[in-house]
């Protein structure tokens, strides 16, 4: 399955949260996020993502182990997507360690979630905060088989107008970039200072 996803900055935020409650009923949820790779850096030159989460939620916490391979549509950047729950989470790290990955980037992502049904398809917003970034993002993914991924996109990009996105608002810079970019920003000028 492609998860065909657009990922928008938020200019009014209690605006789309408004909008988004008028859909559903939100799940506030915080992601532990651990991104892998090899020593070289080797999924990552393929753009491709192997990732633990850890879900914190109201009544439980779960853990899914995601591997994204490569781009299939380069101007939304929606990817496939293989994902399994995790019993053990402690357990699948040291797996992925013992398999000789290490932990690239880990972060937390403050996360508020909506299923509805859209345009005839399942749709997942997400709202989300990550404490190191400035702004609220958006994400509105469903997943689709490859020949249906334009069309989702299409669907999707409807939704998000409905919500208050416009396409100026649409970005593909990933968080993992994003929070490694300012962890380095803010080593360099606690060196320089």
């Amino acid at each position: 399955m492609i998860e065909a996803e657009l990922k928008a900055c938020v200019q009014t935020p209690e605006e789309t949260l408004r909008r988004l409650d008028e859909r559903a009923v939100g799940r506030a949820e915080v992601y532990q996020d651990t991104y892998y790779d090899t020593a070289e850096g080797a999924l990552e030159a393929r753009d491709e993502e192997l990732r633990v989460r850890t879900v914190h939620g109201a009544d439980a916490t779960r853990t899914v182990l995601t591997y994204k391979g490569p781009p299939v549509d380069e101007g939304s950047g929606s990817k496939p997507e293989h994902e399994t729950s995790v019993e053990d989470a402690q357990a699948v790290h040291a797996l992925l360690r013992g398999l000789g990955y290490v932990p690239v980037v880990v972060f937390e992502k403050r996360c508020r979630n909506y299923a509805f049904e859209a345009r005839g398809r399942q749709m997942l917003a997400t709202l989300v905060r990550v404490p190191e970034l400035d702004g609220t993002f958006l994400e509105l993914e469903t997943l689709v088989e490859d020949e249906e991924l334009q069309g989702a996109l299409d669907d999707i990009r409807a939704v998000l107008a409905e919500l208050g996105i416009g396409a100026d608002d649409f970005t593909r810079e990933q968080y993992t970039a994003a929070v490694r970019a300012r962890r380095a920003g803010v080593a360099d000028r606690e060196k320089n200072a």
